[in-house]
């Protein structure tokens, strides 16, 4: 009998979540082949078998935490088909003991039997059926609240509260009504947080615990990059086939800022300073699961087609749950844009241990008063700096932010330099 444990996932990953078993108790496997989907703080990865056999009990279910080194399966490298003949003989031999029992035998002993065929039919995961020994709880009378009618460890610790409270509570006239009110009076719904969005709260918390947090604001007049989009827009889809958006111009305006404003390319180690002579910018994408930070590495030495190459295809990656931890790991600078969502103003909080973090909004038409006092409709938009005080100081944040709008402003100098 062999076992599968969790191995070694990452150097940063010790720990993660049952996602989905890919196998089943009785499933023939060859050596590599995936049998579990474990979800970590960072990505999905799949644990694959050392071994050739036929699973034979899977010991944590899914939505369990496990850690690494922890046995999850048991495998039989000869049982090839030990799970399928065992059967047909145990059907000849219930069948051998029925001819043996007498009529009155048969009917006092026609309850349990029935019980125990109910909770062999029960759709029960491994863990709700090891739950259910530990608490001495009869599957065939447990409530599913899935939609399958799958029974889980929920389901059945609901049962055994259900059977305590019977066992306890006393007659219903003497229960005072505070006794059985919850804390709502309203229904509500309890959700387990996804390992994922646990790490996301802790950082963030993390991140304002650590650093010296501040943001500034500024607008941005966004009338020559859409115009310049609209010149270049057609020629540019034929020759890359992807569109020029609008997160290549901010990307390139953040690095040529960064390249005046290295402290904000910085992290601080110790009682140290590192600051970066190389530009992986993060940009932040939105999944069902959470934000991540896939990273844009070495966007300096990449013009707009590369960058926008880059962006769409971590950006399908995120979607689809396909990134590497190698997209993720590192960034040196990060650049979120809720103004896909609407966001009209908004404080980014740090990617920690990044210095910096830039906040793109919602584009709005705008009167504007110009330089010659005449008054135009421009589309504008607000930024946001949020940067860590530690290290840039006040003036340097604002000149940095002034000069991203400068940039944008005038974006032909950065298609130029691209």
């Amino acid at each position: 009998m062999k076992e599968i444990t969790i191995p070694e996932l990452a150097e940063s990953i010790t720990e993660g979540t049952i996602s989905e078993w890919l196998v089943k108790e009785g499933d023939q496997i060859s050596k590599g082949d995936p049998v579990v989907e474990l979800e970590t703080d960072k990505v999905n990865v799949e644990v694959n078998s050392d071994f050739d056999g036929v699973i034979t009990e899977i010991l944590l279910g899914e939505g369990e935490d496990v850690v690494v080194g922890d046995v999850i399966a048991k495998l039989d490298e000869s049982g090839k088909a030990a799970v399928t003949d065992a059967a047909p003989a145990k059907e000849e031999s219930v069948k051998a003991e029925e001819k043996e029992v007498t009529p009155a035998a048969e009917k006092v002993a026609g309850a349990p039997a029935e019980d125990a065929n109910a909770e062999l039919d029960m759709i029960a995961s491994p863990a709700a059926r090891k739950r259910a020994r530990e608490l001495n709880i009869d599957l065939s009378k447990v409530t599913s609240r899935d939609p399958l009618g799958r029974i889980r460890p929920e389901d059945v610790e609901a049962a055994a509260r259900g059977t305590q409270e019977k066992a306890s509570a006393p007659a219903k006239k003497e229960t005072p009504k505070a006794a059985v009110e919850t804390e709502f009076d309203k229904p509500v719904e309890r959700v387990k947080m996804s390992r994922r969005r646990m790490t996301i709260a802790n950082r963030l918390v993390e991140a304002q615990h650590n650093a010296a947090m501040l943001t500034t604001f500024n607008e941005v007049d966004l009338t020559n990059v859409m115009k310049l989009r609209k010149e270049r827009q057609e020629n540019f889809v034929k020759k890359h086939d992807v569109k020029l958006g609008f997160m290549s111009f901010f990307t390139k305006a953040v690095i040529g800022a960064l390249k005046e404003f290295p402290l904000l390319n910085a992290e601080i180690q110790g009682n140290e300073l590192v600051i970066k002579k190389f530009y992986d910018i993060g940009i932040a994408v939105s999944t069902e699961e959470g934000l991540v930070v896939p990273v844009v590495r070495d966007a300096d030495r990449m013009d707009f087609a590369g960058i926008e190459k880059e962006i769409r295809d971590l950006g399908l990656k995120a979607r689809d749950n396909k990134l590497s931890l190698n997209d993720l790991q590192g960034g040196t600078f990060t650049i979120t844009n809720g103004g896909v969502f609407g966001s009209m103003m908004s404080t980014p909080i740090l990617n920690a241990p990044q210095v910096g973090i830039l906040g793109m909004h919602t584009i709005q038409k705008r009167a504007m008063v110009m330089p010659d006092d005449s008054i135009e409709v421009r589309p504008m938009m607000y930024l946001a700096l949020s940067y860590d005080h530690r290290i840039v100081d006040g003036k340097d944040a604002v000149q940095f932010l002034v000069r991203i709008k400068q940039l944008l402003e005038d974006p032909y100098d950065l298609l130029l330099e691209g």
